[in-house]
């Protein structure tokens, strides 16, 4: 009988054939998608409209969030993942079931996917076991977990597996994860909540005080993403804001600048940098060394604000790099790791036997 050369070539196309393989950048403020084969197919907010009077879900992901303030009394637009934490397991459960079934384009297949979630670095068994449950009973097959910063270092194409320290500073909606890897592990990490929406709570306060203003969400989302600056730029950026005075409770318009923006940020912001410098000052001299020589990526949404990488140069004497695309890294890490899940076993988070988390 004639011996097959590459066995696990067709046992992977077989696979193929009975079931997707999905990867799942399961975030605070951002839920990405990454079929297989196709690549990322969805992008859509983490939120969910509920109606309170039947408990069902009314929309998921871009629909829900256009209601955030526009709802009527008896539908609630809510935020499932707190912290990068599920805060209410039944509707994160249902919010995955509709991204899976609308990333799948309807394809027939035998199994349901093969399913890999990002997660943050640090997080607790329990909360491994709620992402994993969630995930399960959505239909997925097979449910594999790894940490969000190591598989962004993946997704910006990191020499994770090789004797060569890397940083890689994950800025999320609610997370921060700050990450030293070497030799497929992780050496010292730190996990803040300190990022995109506590800079948003951090805007939305400051112009109640300074203003006396109130802002939504969105308003202070906006903001930051147009004129919020870590730094004094060569040309001050400014924007028009509107909200409800505090005063006469009527509509006001006022013009807001970068440094009011930087002033909101600056404490949560020194967090932040202290957390950089604690991570960088418990680093082995050899991988300091590498470091040195290598940079630090910033990746994540808070990457993009403006100037965070020339401050944290500063700070940190070490060169910063802002990824390529940094909010889709930890996607497009999935889809690296789906490809060759064997060899990645080793950087996927463990069950309390040693065993990857699937069934």
């Amino acid at each position: 009988m004639k011996k097959i050369k590459n066995p696990g070539y067709f046992k992977k196309k077989f696979n193929n054939l009975l079931s997707n393989d999905i990867g799942i950048d399961l975030g605070t403020a951002n839920t990405l998608v990454y079929v297989r084969g196709r690549g990322i197919v969805l992008n859509e907010p983490t939120v969910v409209a509920l109606n309170e009077k039947t408990g069902r879900v009314v929309a998921v992901g871009s629909q829900a969030q256009k209601m955030i303030g526009r709802t009527p009394s008896h539908i609630t637009a809510i935020r499932p993942l707190v912290d990068g934490v599920i805060s209410d397991f039944e509707i994160t459960e249902e919010m995955i079931a509709y991204l899976i079934n609308k990333s799948q384009n309807n394809s027939k297949k035998m199994f349901g996917p093969r399913v890999l979630v990002g997660v943050p670095s640090g997080i607790t068994n329990v909360e491994t076991r709620a992402v994993r449950d969630a995930v399960k009973n959505s239909g997925a097959r097979e449910v594999h977990l790894i940490e969000e910063p190591m598989v962004a270092a993946i997704g910006n194409r990191l020499p994770i597996k090789d004797a060569i320290g890397s940083v890689i500073i994950d800025i999320g909606g609610g997370t921060t994860d700050i990450a030293v890897i070497s030799l497929g592990g992780i050496v010292n990490s730190k996990n803040l909540r300190v990022a995109g929406d506590r800079f948003n709570d951090d805007i939305i306060q400051y112009v109640r005080n300074k203003f006396k203003i109130l802002i939504g969400e969105k308003t202070a989302e906006r903001l930051k993403i147009d004129i919020g600056s870590v730094l004094p730029l060569d040309e001050p950026l400014e924007a028009t804001m509107r909200g409800r005075d505090l005063v006469t409770g009527l509509p006001r318009e006022v013009k807001i600048s970068d440094t009011h923006i930087r002033k909101a940020i600056s404490q949560s912001l020194v967090l932040l940098l202290d957390s950089v410098k604690e991570v960088l000052e418990i680093t082995p001299p050899e991988i300091i060394s590498d470091i040195l020589n290598r940079g630090i990526i910033l990746t994540g949404g808070g990457a993009m604000i403006k100037q965070l990488d020339v401050l944290l140069n500063e700070v940190a004497k070490v060169p910063v790099y802002v990824a390529d695309d940094p909010l889709t890294s930890v996607a497009r890490g999935t889809g690296i790791v789906l490809e060759d899940l064997n060899g990645y076993g080793e950087v996927l988070i463990q069950d309390e036997d040693g065993i990857p988390l699937k069934e």
